[in-house]
Order: structure tokens, then sequence, then C-alpha cells
């Protein structure tokens, strides 16, 4: 159930934007379409207008009216510029605004619920075009897999245990956590949510590739990123992805060597 300060946020915003004609529909993404949120949870909105784009300091006087703003930035940090990642108090809730222009909703990660709209646009849209989720290219995670392990190793070896920490939770959220989720007939989303998502096995295997500052604790994880890599890969793909073996009996040999 979608709790009440939620539903008076959109309100208000709603009510906003029905004033301007620039603004044709709010929809709801993320956890709002599986009536999945709880307190924990933001708020992911999708407002559409007409215009090709809107300056970024007209977005930020929507989010500023539609709550107690405290902070808002942009998301090109996350490759979307037309993401406005606010946070605001009375209650302290997290909100992405993202502005999308209409034509571009054709284009979609999924079917937003729609919370407001003009004439139809949006429903129209959504039912004459198909959502699609990015998914891995089995053949890019292969080409690459091997490299990145001897990259890990070399800093491992060097003493570069930070550098490790960051390698190994870049390959949980490239490689490990999306190809778990496809295995388990969900949508590569990363780790979010592996914890409630994936059954015993695999999420002891995911585990079992986190590491401490340490050096022994780094190595033992790599054989672990490489041992689930192995089993994923088994499961998902098919004799159309060439597997890169001279490299992997190299890079393995190599990994028993700095042991």
């Amino acid at each position: 159930m979608i709790p009440e300060y939620f539903q008076h946020f959109v309100k208000n915003l709603t009510n906003i934007l029905a004033q301007d004609h620039e603004f044709l529909a709010v929809a709801a993404g993320g956890s709002w379409i599986e009536d999945k949120i709880d307190v924990f949870s933001d708020i992911d909105l999708v407002i559409v207008h007409q215009s090709a784009a809107l300056p970024v300091q007209q977005r930020k006087s929507i989010a500023e009216s539609a709550g107690d703003l405290l902070s808002c930035f942009t998301g090109e940090h996350v490759g979307e510029p037309r993401l406005l990642i606010c946070l605001y108090e009375n209650p302290l809730l997290h909100v992405d605004l993202k502005f999308v222009q209409l034509s571009d909703m054709q284009e979609r990660v999924e079917n937003p619920v729609i919370l407001w709209e003009r004439d139809k646009v949006l429903t129209d849209i959504i039912a004459s075009s198909t959502a699609q989720f990015p998914h891995p290219d089995f053949q890019w995670i292969e080409d690459r897999f091997w490299v990145w392990i001897h990259y890990a190793a070399v800093k491992i070896g060097r003493g570069e245990l930070f550098e490790t920490l960051t390698f190994v939770s870049f390959m949980q959220q490239t490689v490990l956590g999306p190809l778990a989720l496809i295995r388990n007939g969900q949508l590569p989303k990363g780790v979010r949510k592996l914890e409630m998502i994936l059954p015993p096995a695999d999420l002891q295997a995911m585990r079992q590739t986190n590491t401490s500052y340490d050096k022994q604790s780094c190595l033992t994880s790599l054989h672990n990123i490489v041992a689930y890599y192995c089993s994923l890969r088994e499961a998902l793909m098919t004799n159309k992805v060439e597997f890169k073996t001279r490299a992997e009996l190299r890079v393995r040999e190599y990994l028993k060597e700095i042991r």
C-alpha cells in the first residue's frame, strides 16, 4: 500500500503541474509499479512535457514548489541529465524527478503507473509501444572478464587493497548481480534487492565474493568471483558466446602464482 505522505506529495505536485499547459502527464516508476513501496523507499516520478527540453532552473523551481526542498541536483553522474534528484523535509523523503518530452516515452525501460495526464496522451503512447529493460551483452562481459581478473590480481599482489575493494563492488554490480538476477527470472538491476530475491545458494555465492581489507581475503574473493561467474556463464551463455579459453587458463595460472 502506498504510504499516505507519498500520495500527498504526488497530489500536490500534480496539482501544480496541471496549472501549466507545458506539462502533459506524471507517472511513477520503480517500486510504485509493483506496489512494494515501504517507509525506506524513494519516489521515482516521470514528468512529461511538450518542449524539447526544460532549463535546469525551471525544473528546480518546480521541485521547490512541490514541498520543503532541502537540496537537489541533476543526474549527469548516472548518465541522465534530465533527472533531478531531490531531498525533501517534513517528512524526510528522496524523490527523483525525471523530465522527459512526450515522444521520448516511446523508448522506456518499464511501463510506469500513470498518476495524472491530459487527454490520455501517455496512455496512448504506452499502448502503442513496448518497454524494454536493457540486458547485459554476454559477449561483452566474457571479452573483458579475464582481463579484469588479472587486473585485480596485480593490484592484490602490489598491495593496492582499496583499489581491489572497489573492483569487487564493480564486479558485483556489473557482472555477478545482473547475471544472477537473470538466472532467477528477474530484471538485471545490478545488485538491487538481491537479499530479497536470490535463492539461498545464489545469495551464499554472492556473499562469498565480499572481501575485507586484507590480502588473503581479497584473493579469496577473487577466486570466488571466478567460480560464481563460471557457474552463471554455464547456466546462461549459449554457444553463440565465444569463451576466451586461452585467457582464462593463463589468468587462472597467474592466480595460483600470486597465491
